[in-house]
């Protein structure tokens, strides 16, 4: 069998074990040659594409932090409008900020506008290429440069923003959560998403490692851990309902997760940190109850039926 090539190629400028880099190697293996893609500003704008150098060998238009997503919009309705649409797929690219924050109201117009396109985020849930800064999807009790764990504070003391669900509610057909520690979860969602003709909407926790605090061997370990425990949930939304999810046999603790990284190690050393720990270990729970995570384990033969 001939490889693939690598239509997001190798030298790039990302950190070693950089999982949004490895999300995009695996998207263009999975999309193909037939894609424009429309890219936010962002770290994987920054990496792949320092003047004159680029490691995208497809067709590729750096926007801005906001406009992504309408430019995406822009060139699938110029396609159509020349008769050029045909197979041709659209993706606009993102990080958190750009999707959760700053391009947010211009994604919800795209998406409210039925636009055929798919938008695809990857979620290392900071501001990553200008500091570490937080967003709106940084996890609760994460330290970062704009939420410091000190003397006053635990770190980040908001919720992380529910996009799939602020998405889904735009009447979109699908929504999909993903993890790039599941890459065959997430080509298959890829491939169902462009098999979608409408605005589609996908998700994908992706690693950090200078910004999260971990080592490159560990990058998908602990992203499989977010999934293990329920931290970061993997399900999908069509037409508005919740029609999968990723189940999980024998659960484990958060602490697992959080005693990996930096950006929670402070909860292991102040005082008042375990009652901390013990608020994002009810968050998971609440994911795992929302979504029916658990896998619950079979009654032994003979037993009374549960009630």
């Amino acid at each position: 069998m001939a490889a693939l090539e690598d239509l997001f190629a190798s030298g790039h400028r990302a950190c070693a074990g950089c999982g949004c880099a490895l999300t995009l190697k695996t998207l263009m293996h999975v999309v193909g040659p037939n894609v424009i893609i429309a890219n936010a500003t962002g770290c994987m704008e920054v990496i792949a594409s320092p003047y004159p150098e680029t490691a995208w060998k497809v067709p590729w238009i750096h926007s801005l932090f906001e406009n992504a997503a309408p430019v995406a919009a822009g060139i699938e309705a110029g396609l159509k409008a020349t008769g050029r649409k045909n197979d041709t797929k659209v993706i606009a690219i993102g990080g958190d900020g750009a999707t959760f924050d700053i391009g947010f109201g211009f994604l919800s117009g795209v998406m409210e506008r039925g636009h055929d396109i798919l938008y695809l985020c990857y979620d290392n849930e900071a501001y990553m290429n200008t500091g570490i800064q937080r967003s709106g999807s940084t996890p609760y009790d994460a330290s970062t440069t704009t939420t410091p764990s000190g003397k006053i504070s635990f770190g980040n003391q908001r919720p992380k923003k529910n996009m799939p669900a602020i998405m889904a509610a735009h009447g979109v057909p699908y929504v999909a959560v993903t993890s790039i520690g599941y890459p065959a979860d997430f080509t298959k969602k890829i491939r169902k998403a462009l098999s979608i003709e409408g605005p589609k909407y996908i998700q994908v926790h992706a690693t950090c490692t200078p910004g999260w605090g971990v080592d490159s061997a560990q990058s998908i370990e602990i992203l499989r851990l977010a999934v293990e425990t329920a931290m970061y949930p993997l399900f999908e939304y069509e037409n508005g309902e919740v029609t999968s999810v990723h189940k999980i046999k024998d659960r484990k603790p958060v602490r697992e997760y959080l005693e990996k990284q930096k950006r929670f190690s402070h909860l292991f050393k102040m005082p008042g940190g375990d009652k901390e720990i013990e608020k994002i270990q009810q968050l998971a729970d609440a994911n795992a109850a929302r979504f029916g995570l658990d896998v619950k384990p079979k009654a032994p033969q003979g037993a009374a039926p549960e009630k």
